[in-house]
């Protein structure tokens, strides 16, 4: 079969574009205000052997990750047309337990499949012990249910126990049961998307494509790490604490670049610890894609052969590949944007000029949930706040942006007023937070909510004792601050907390600015 660039290029696109629009249905159809406002969501296409061919422009933690969910579900069931298997098992290929994901297989009128589809998306509550399912946990158990792979549809039918049972067990089955609608629907486009390419060009012409386009991102891959000089580069970073006691757990890296291929080891990080910032292997792969990906170019297609010529290297029992029953919530959210700065530090004493200072280092993530007095329902809510990037030899860095290993938008203030009872008092930049230097960073947000009736809030977020660092002589960002405001005074929070609210308490969050970069002159 001839395949040239300008095929590989095309075939590139219309993967893709499957999984876009995917994307695009799952927005469209979503009940909640995360996954259709925030769009805390991601889409992908699989080969018959579960690696990833084709991805959307979503969310790089979810995305890196994904491959080994799908794989965990063809291994564990047998899935015919019209199945559908779900599972959130941060254990089994998950993150976290709100990241649920839904794999498909695509027939496209054969015996056995020839693709998979996928989407992966956080559900606002899965249950647990604290509204939104991000807690200040010491073990699984206490972040929501546990979900191992199992049929949500089959022969296209709802699996209605297995709904009925999920339900049954998070505070908000309404909007839940409104979101998995959408993922269904969502995968079900991929499912029709692929069918008619398979239609038009044939089974064994569209799997060689995707055959052929693994290979590619391969190639392009170890030329990328040809282009670092070859050495041996460490790095470390810390986060705040775990939330339970812990202080300064610390990731380590050893990275080995040698003749087009890199060893990223992770195996000398602290000790899985009680509070829930621990993370599972899947969340350092996708670190380490997602850095690697970003240094080598858009021209590479962003699928499973980008891996190819990077070995990751954990030890079980770490902060980067935690042993069950560990509390994990926050191991998704902030220790996988300390692993990217970790990456890029070490990175950065091989390519000065290529690597930016960090970013804010944190998703800022704000849980909330109660009964909503307006109608006497219960309703969670979940966002992830922007802050300040990093600065680089380029220039100043973005102000209030979703950095790293989230990708997801602001949500609007109208979305949030209408949908849940609370005010956003104030939604500014953090004038001054960005680190100084010849390119500074960019500025940190400041968002400030009222609450109008008694609910409980749990906010997990870092970089609160220390700022984000600059390279190259520039300086840190402005480190993290929170702030709960009631009748009596205002209060300085911790990075992790949780608190319950009366009405009219205020809640503010101030978010990190990123690092400069360069000595000023």
């Amino acid at each position: 079969m001839n395949i040239t660039p300008i095929t590989l290029e095309v075939f590139k696109n219309k993967f893709a574009s499957v999984a876009e629009e995917m994307g695009v249905a799952l927005t469209r159809t979503a009940y909640s205000p995360n996954i259709k406002e925030r769009r805390d969501f991601s889409c992908a296409v699989f080969d018959s052997g579960g690696d990833m061919i084709a991805q959307a422009a979503h969310i790089p933690v979810h995305l890196g990750s994904m491959p080994l969910s799908v794989r965990a579900a063809i291994d564990a069931i047998d899935l015919g047309p019209g199945d559908m298997v779900m599972l959130n098992d941060p254990f089994r290929g998950g993150t976290h337990l709100p990241d649920i994901t839904l794999v498909a297989p695509v027939h496209a009128g054969g015996d056995s499949p020839l693709f998979y589809v996928a989407c992966r998306a956080h559900h606002a509550d899965v249950g647990g012990m604290a509204a939104g399912s991000m807690p200040l946990s010491t073990s699984i158990f206490q972040e929501g249910l546990v979900i191992p792979p199992v049929k949500i549809v089959a022969e296209g039918e709802i699996v209605q126990g297995v709904m009925d049972l999920f339900l049954a067990n998070v505070r908000t089955p309404q909007e839940r049961q409104g979101d998995f609608a959408a993922q269904i629907m969502a995968n079900r486009t991929g499912i029709a998307r692929l069918t008619a390419l398979a239609a038009a060009y044939g089974r064994e012409r569209l799997a060689a494509m995707g055959t052929a386009l693994l290979d590619y991102a391969e190639r392009l891959m170890q030329a990328a790490i040809e282009a670092i000089p070859d050495g041996t580069y460490e790095a470390a970073d810390s986060l705040d604490n775990d939330g339970a006691g812990t202080n300064e757990p610390t990731l380590r890296l050893t990275l080995t670049v040698e003749g087009g291929r890199a060893e990223l080891d992770f195996s000398r990080s602290d000790p899985q610890t009680p509070g829930c910032i621990n993370a599972v292997r899947a969340i350092v792969v996708s670190a380490a894609l997602y850095v690697f990906r970003a240094l080598a170019g858009q021209a590479v297609p962003a699928n499973a052969g980008c891996l190819r010529p990077i070995d990751v290297t954990t030890k079980a029992g770490t902060l980067v590949d935690a042993r069950f029953p560990a509390a994990v919530a926050g191991g998704n959210v902030e220790t996988s944007q300390r692993l990217v700065d970790v990456i890029l530090l070490a990175l950065s004493r091989a390519l000065p000029d290529r690597i930016p200072a960090a970013s804010q280092g944190t998703m800022n993530n704000l849980a909330m949930g109660g009964v909503d007095p307006r109608s006497g329902k219960p309703f969670t809510y979940y966002e992830t706040l922007a802050g300040g990037a990093g600065a680089d030899a380029a220039g100043p860095g973005q102000s209030a942006v979703h950095s790293h290993m989230t990708n997801t938008l602001n949500t609007p203030v109208e979305a949030l007023e209408y949908a849940y009872p609370i005010r956003v008092t104030r939604y500014a930049l953090r004038q001054g937070s960005g680190g100084p230097g010849r390119h500074v960073g960019g500025e940190g947000l400041v968002r400030e909510i009222e609450a109008l009736g008694p609910m409980e809030a749990t906010v997990l977020s870092d970089r609160r004792l220390r700022g984000p660092w600059g390279l190259c002589g520039g300086g840190e960002g402005a480190a993290g601050v929170n702030v709960v405001t009631r009748s009596t005074g205002g209060m300085a929070m911790p990075g992790k907390f949780h608190v319950r609210l009366r009405a009219g308490d205020r809640l503010c969050i101030q978010t990190p600015g990123g690092g400069g970069w360069g000595a000023s002159s």
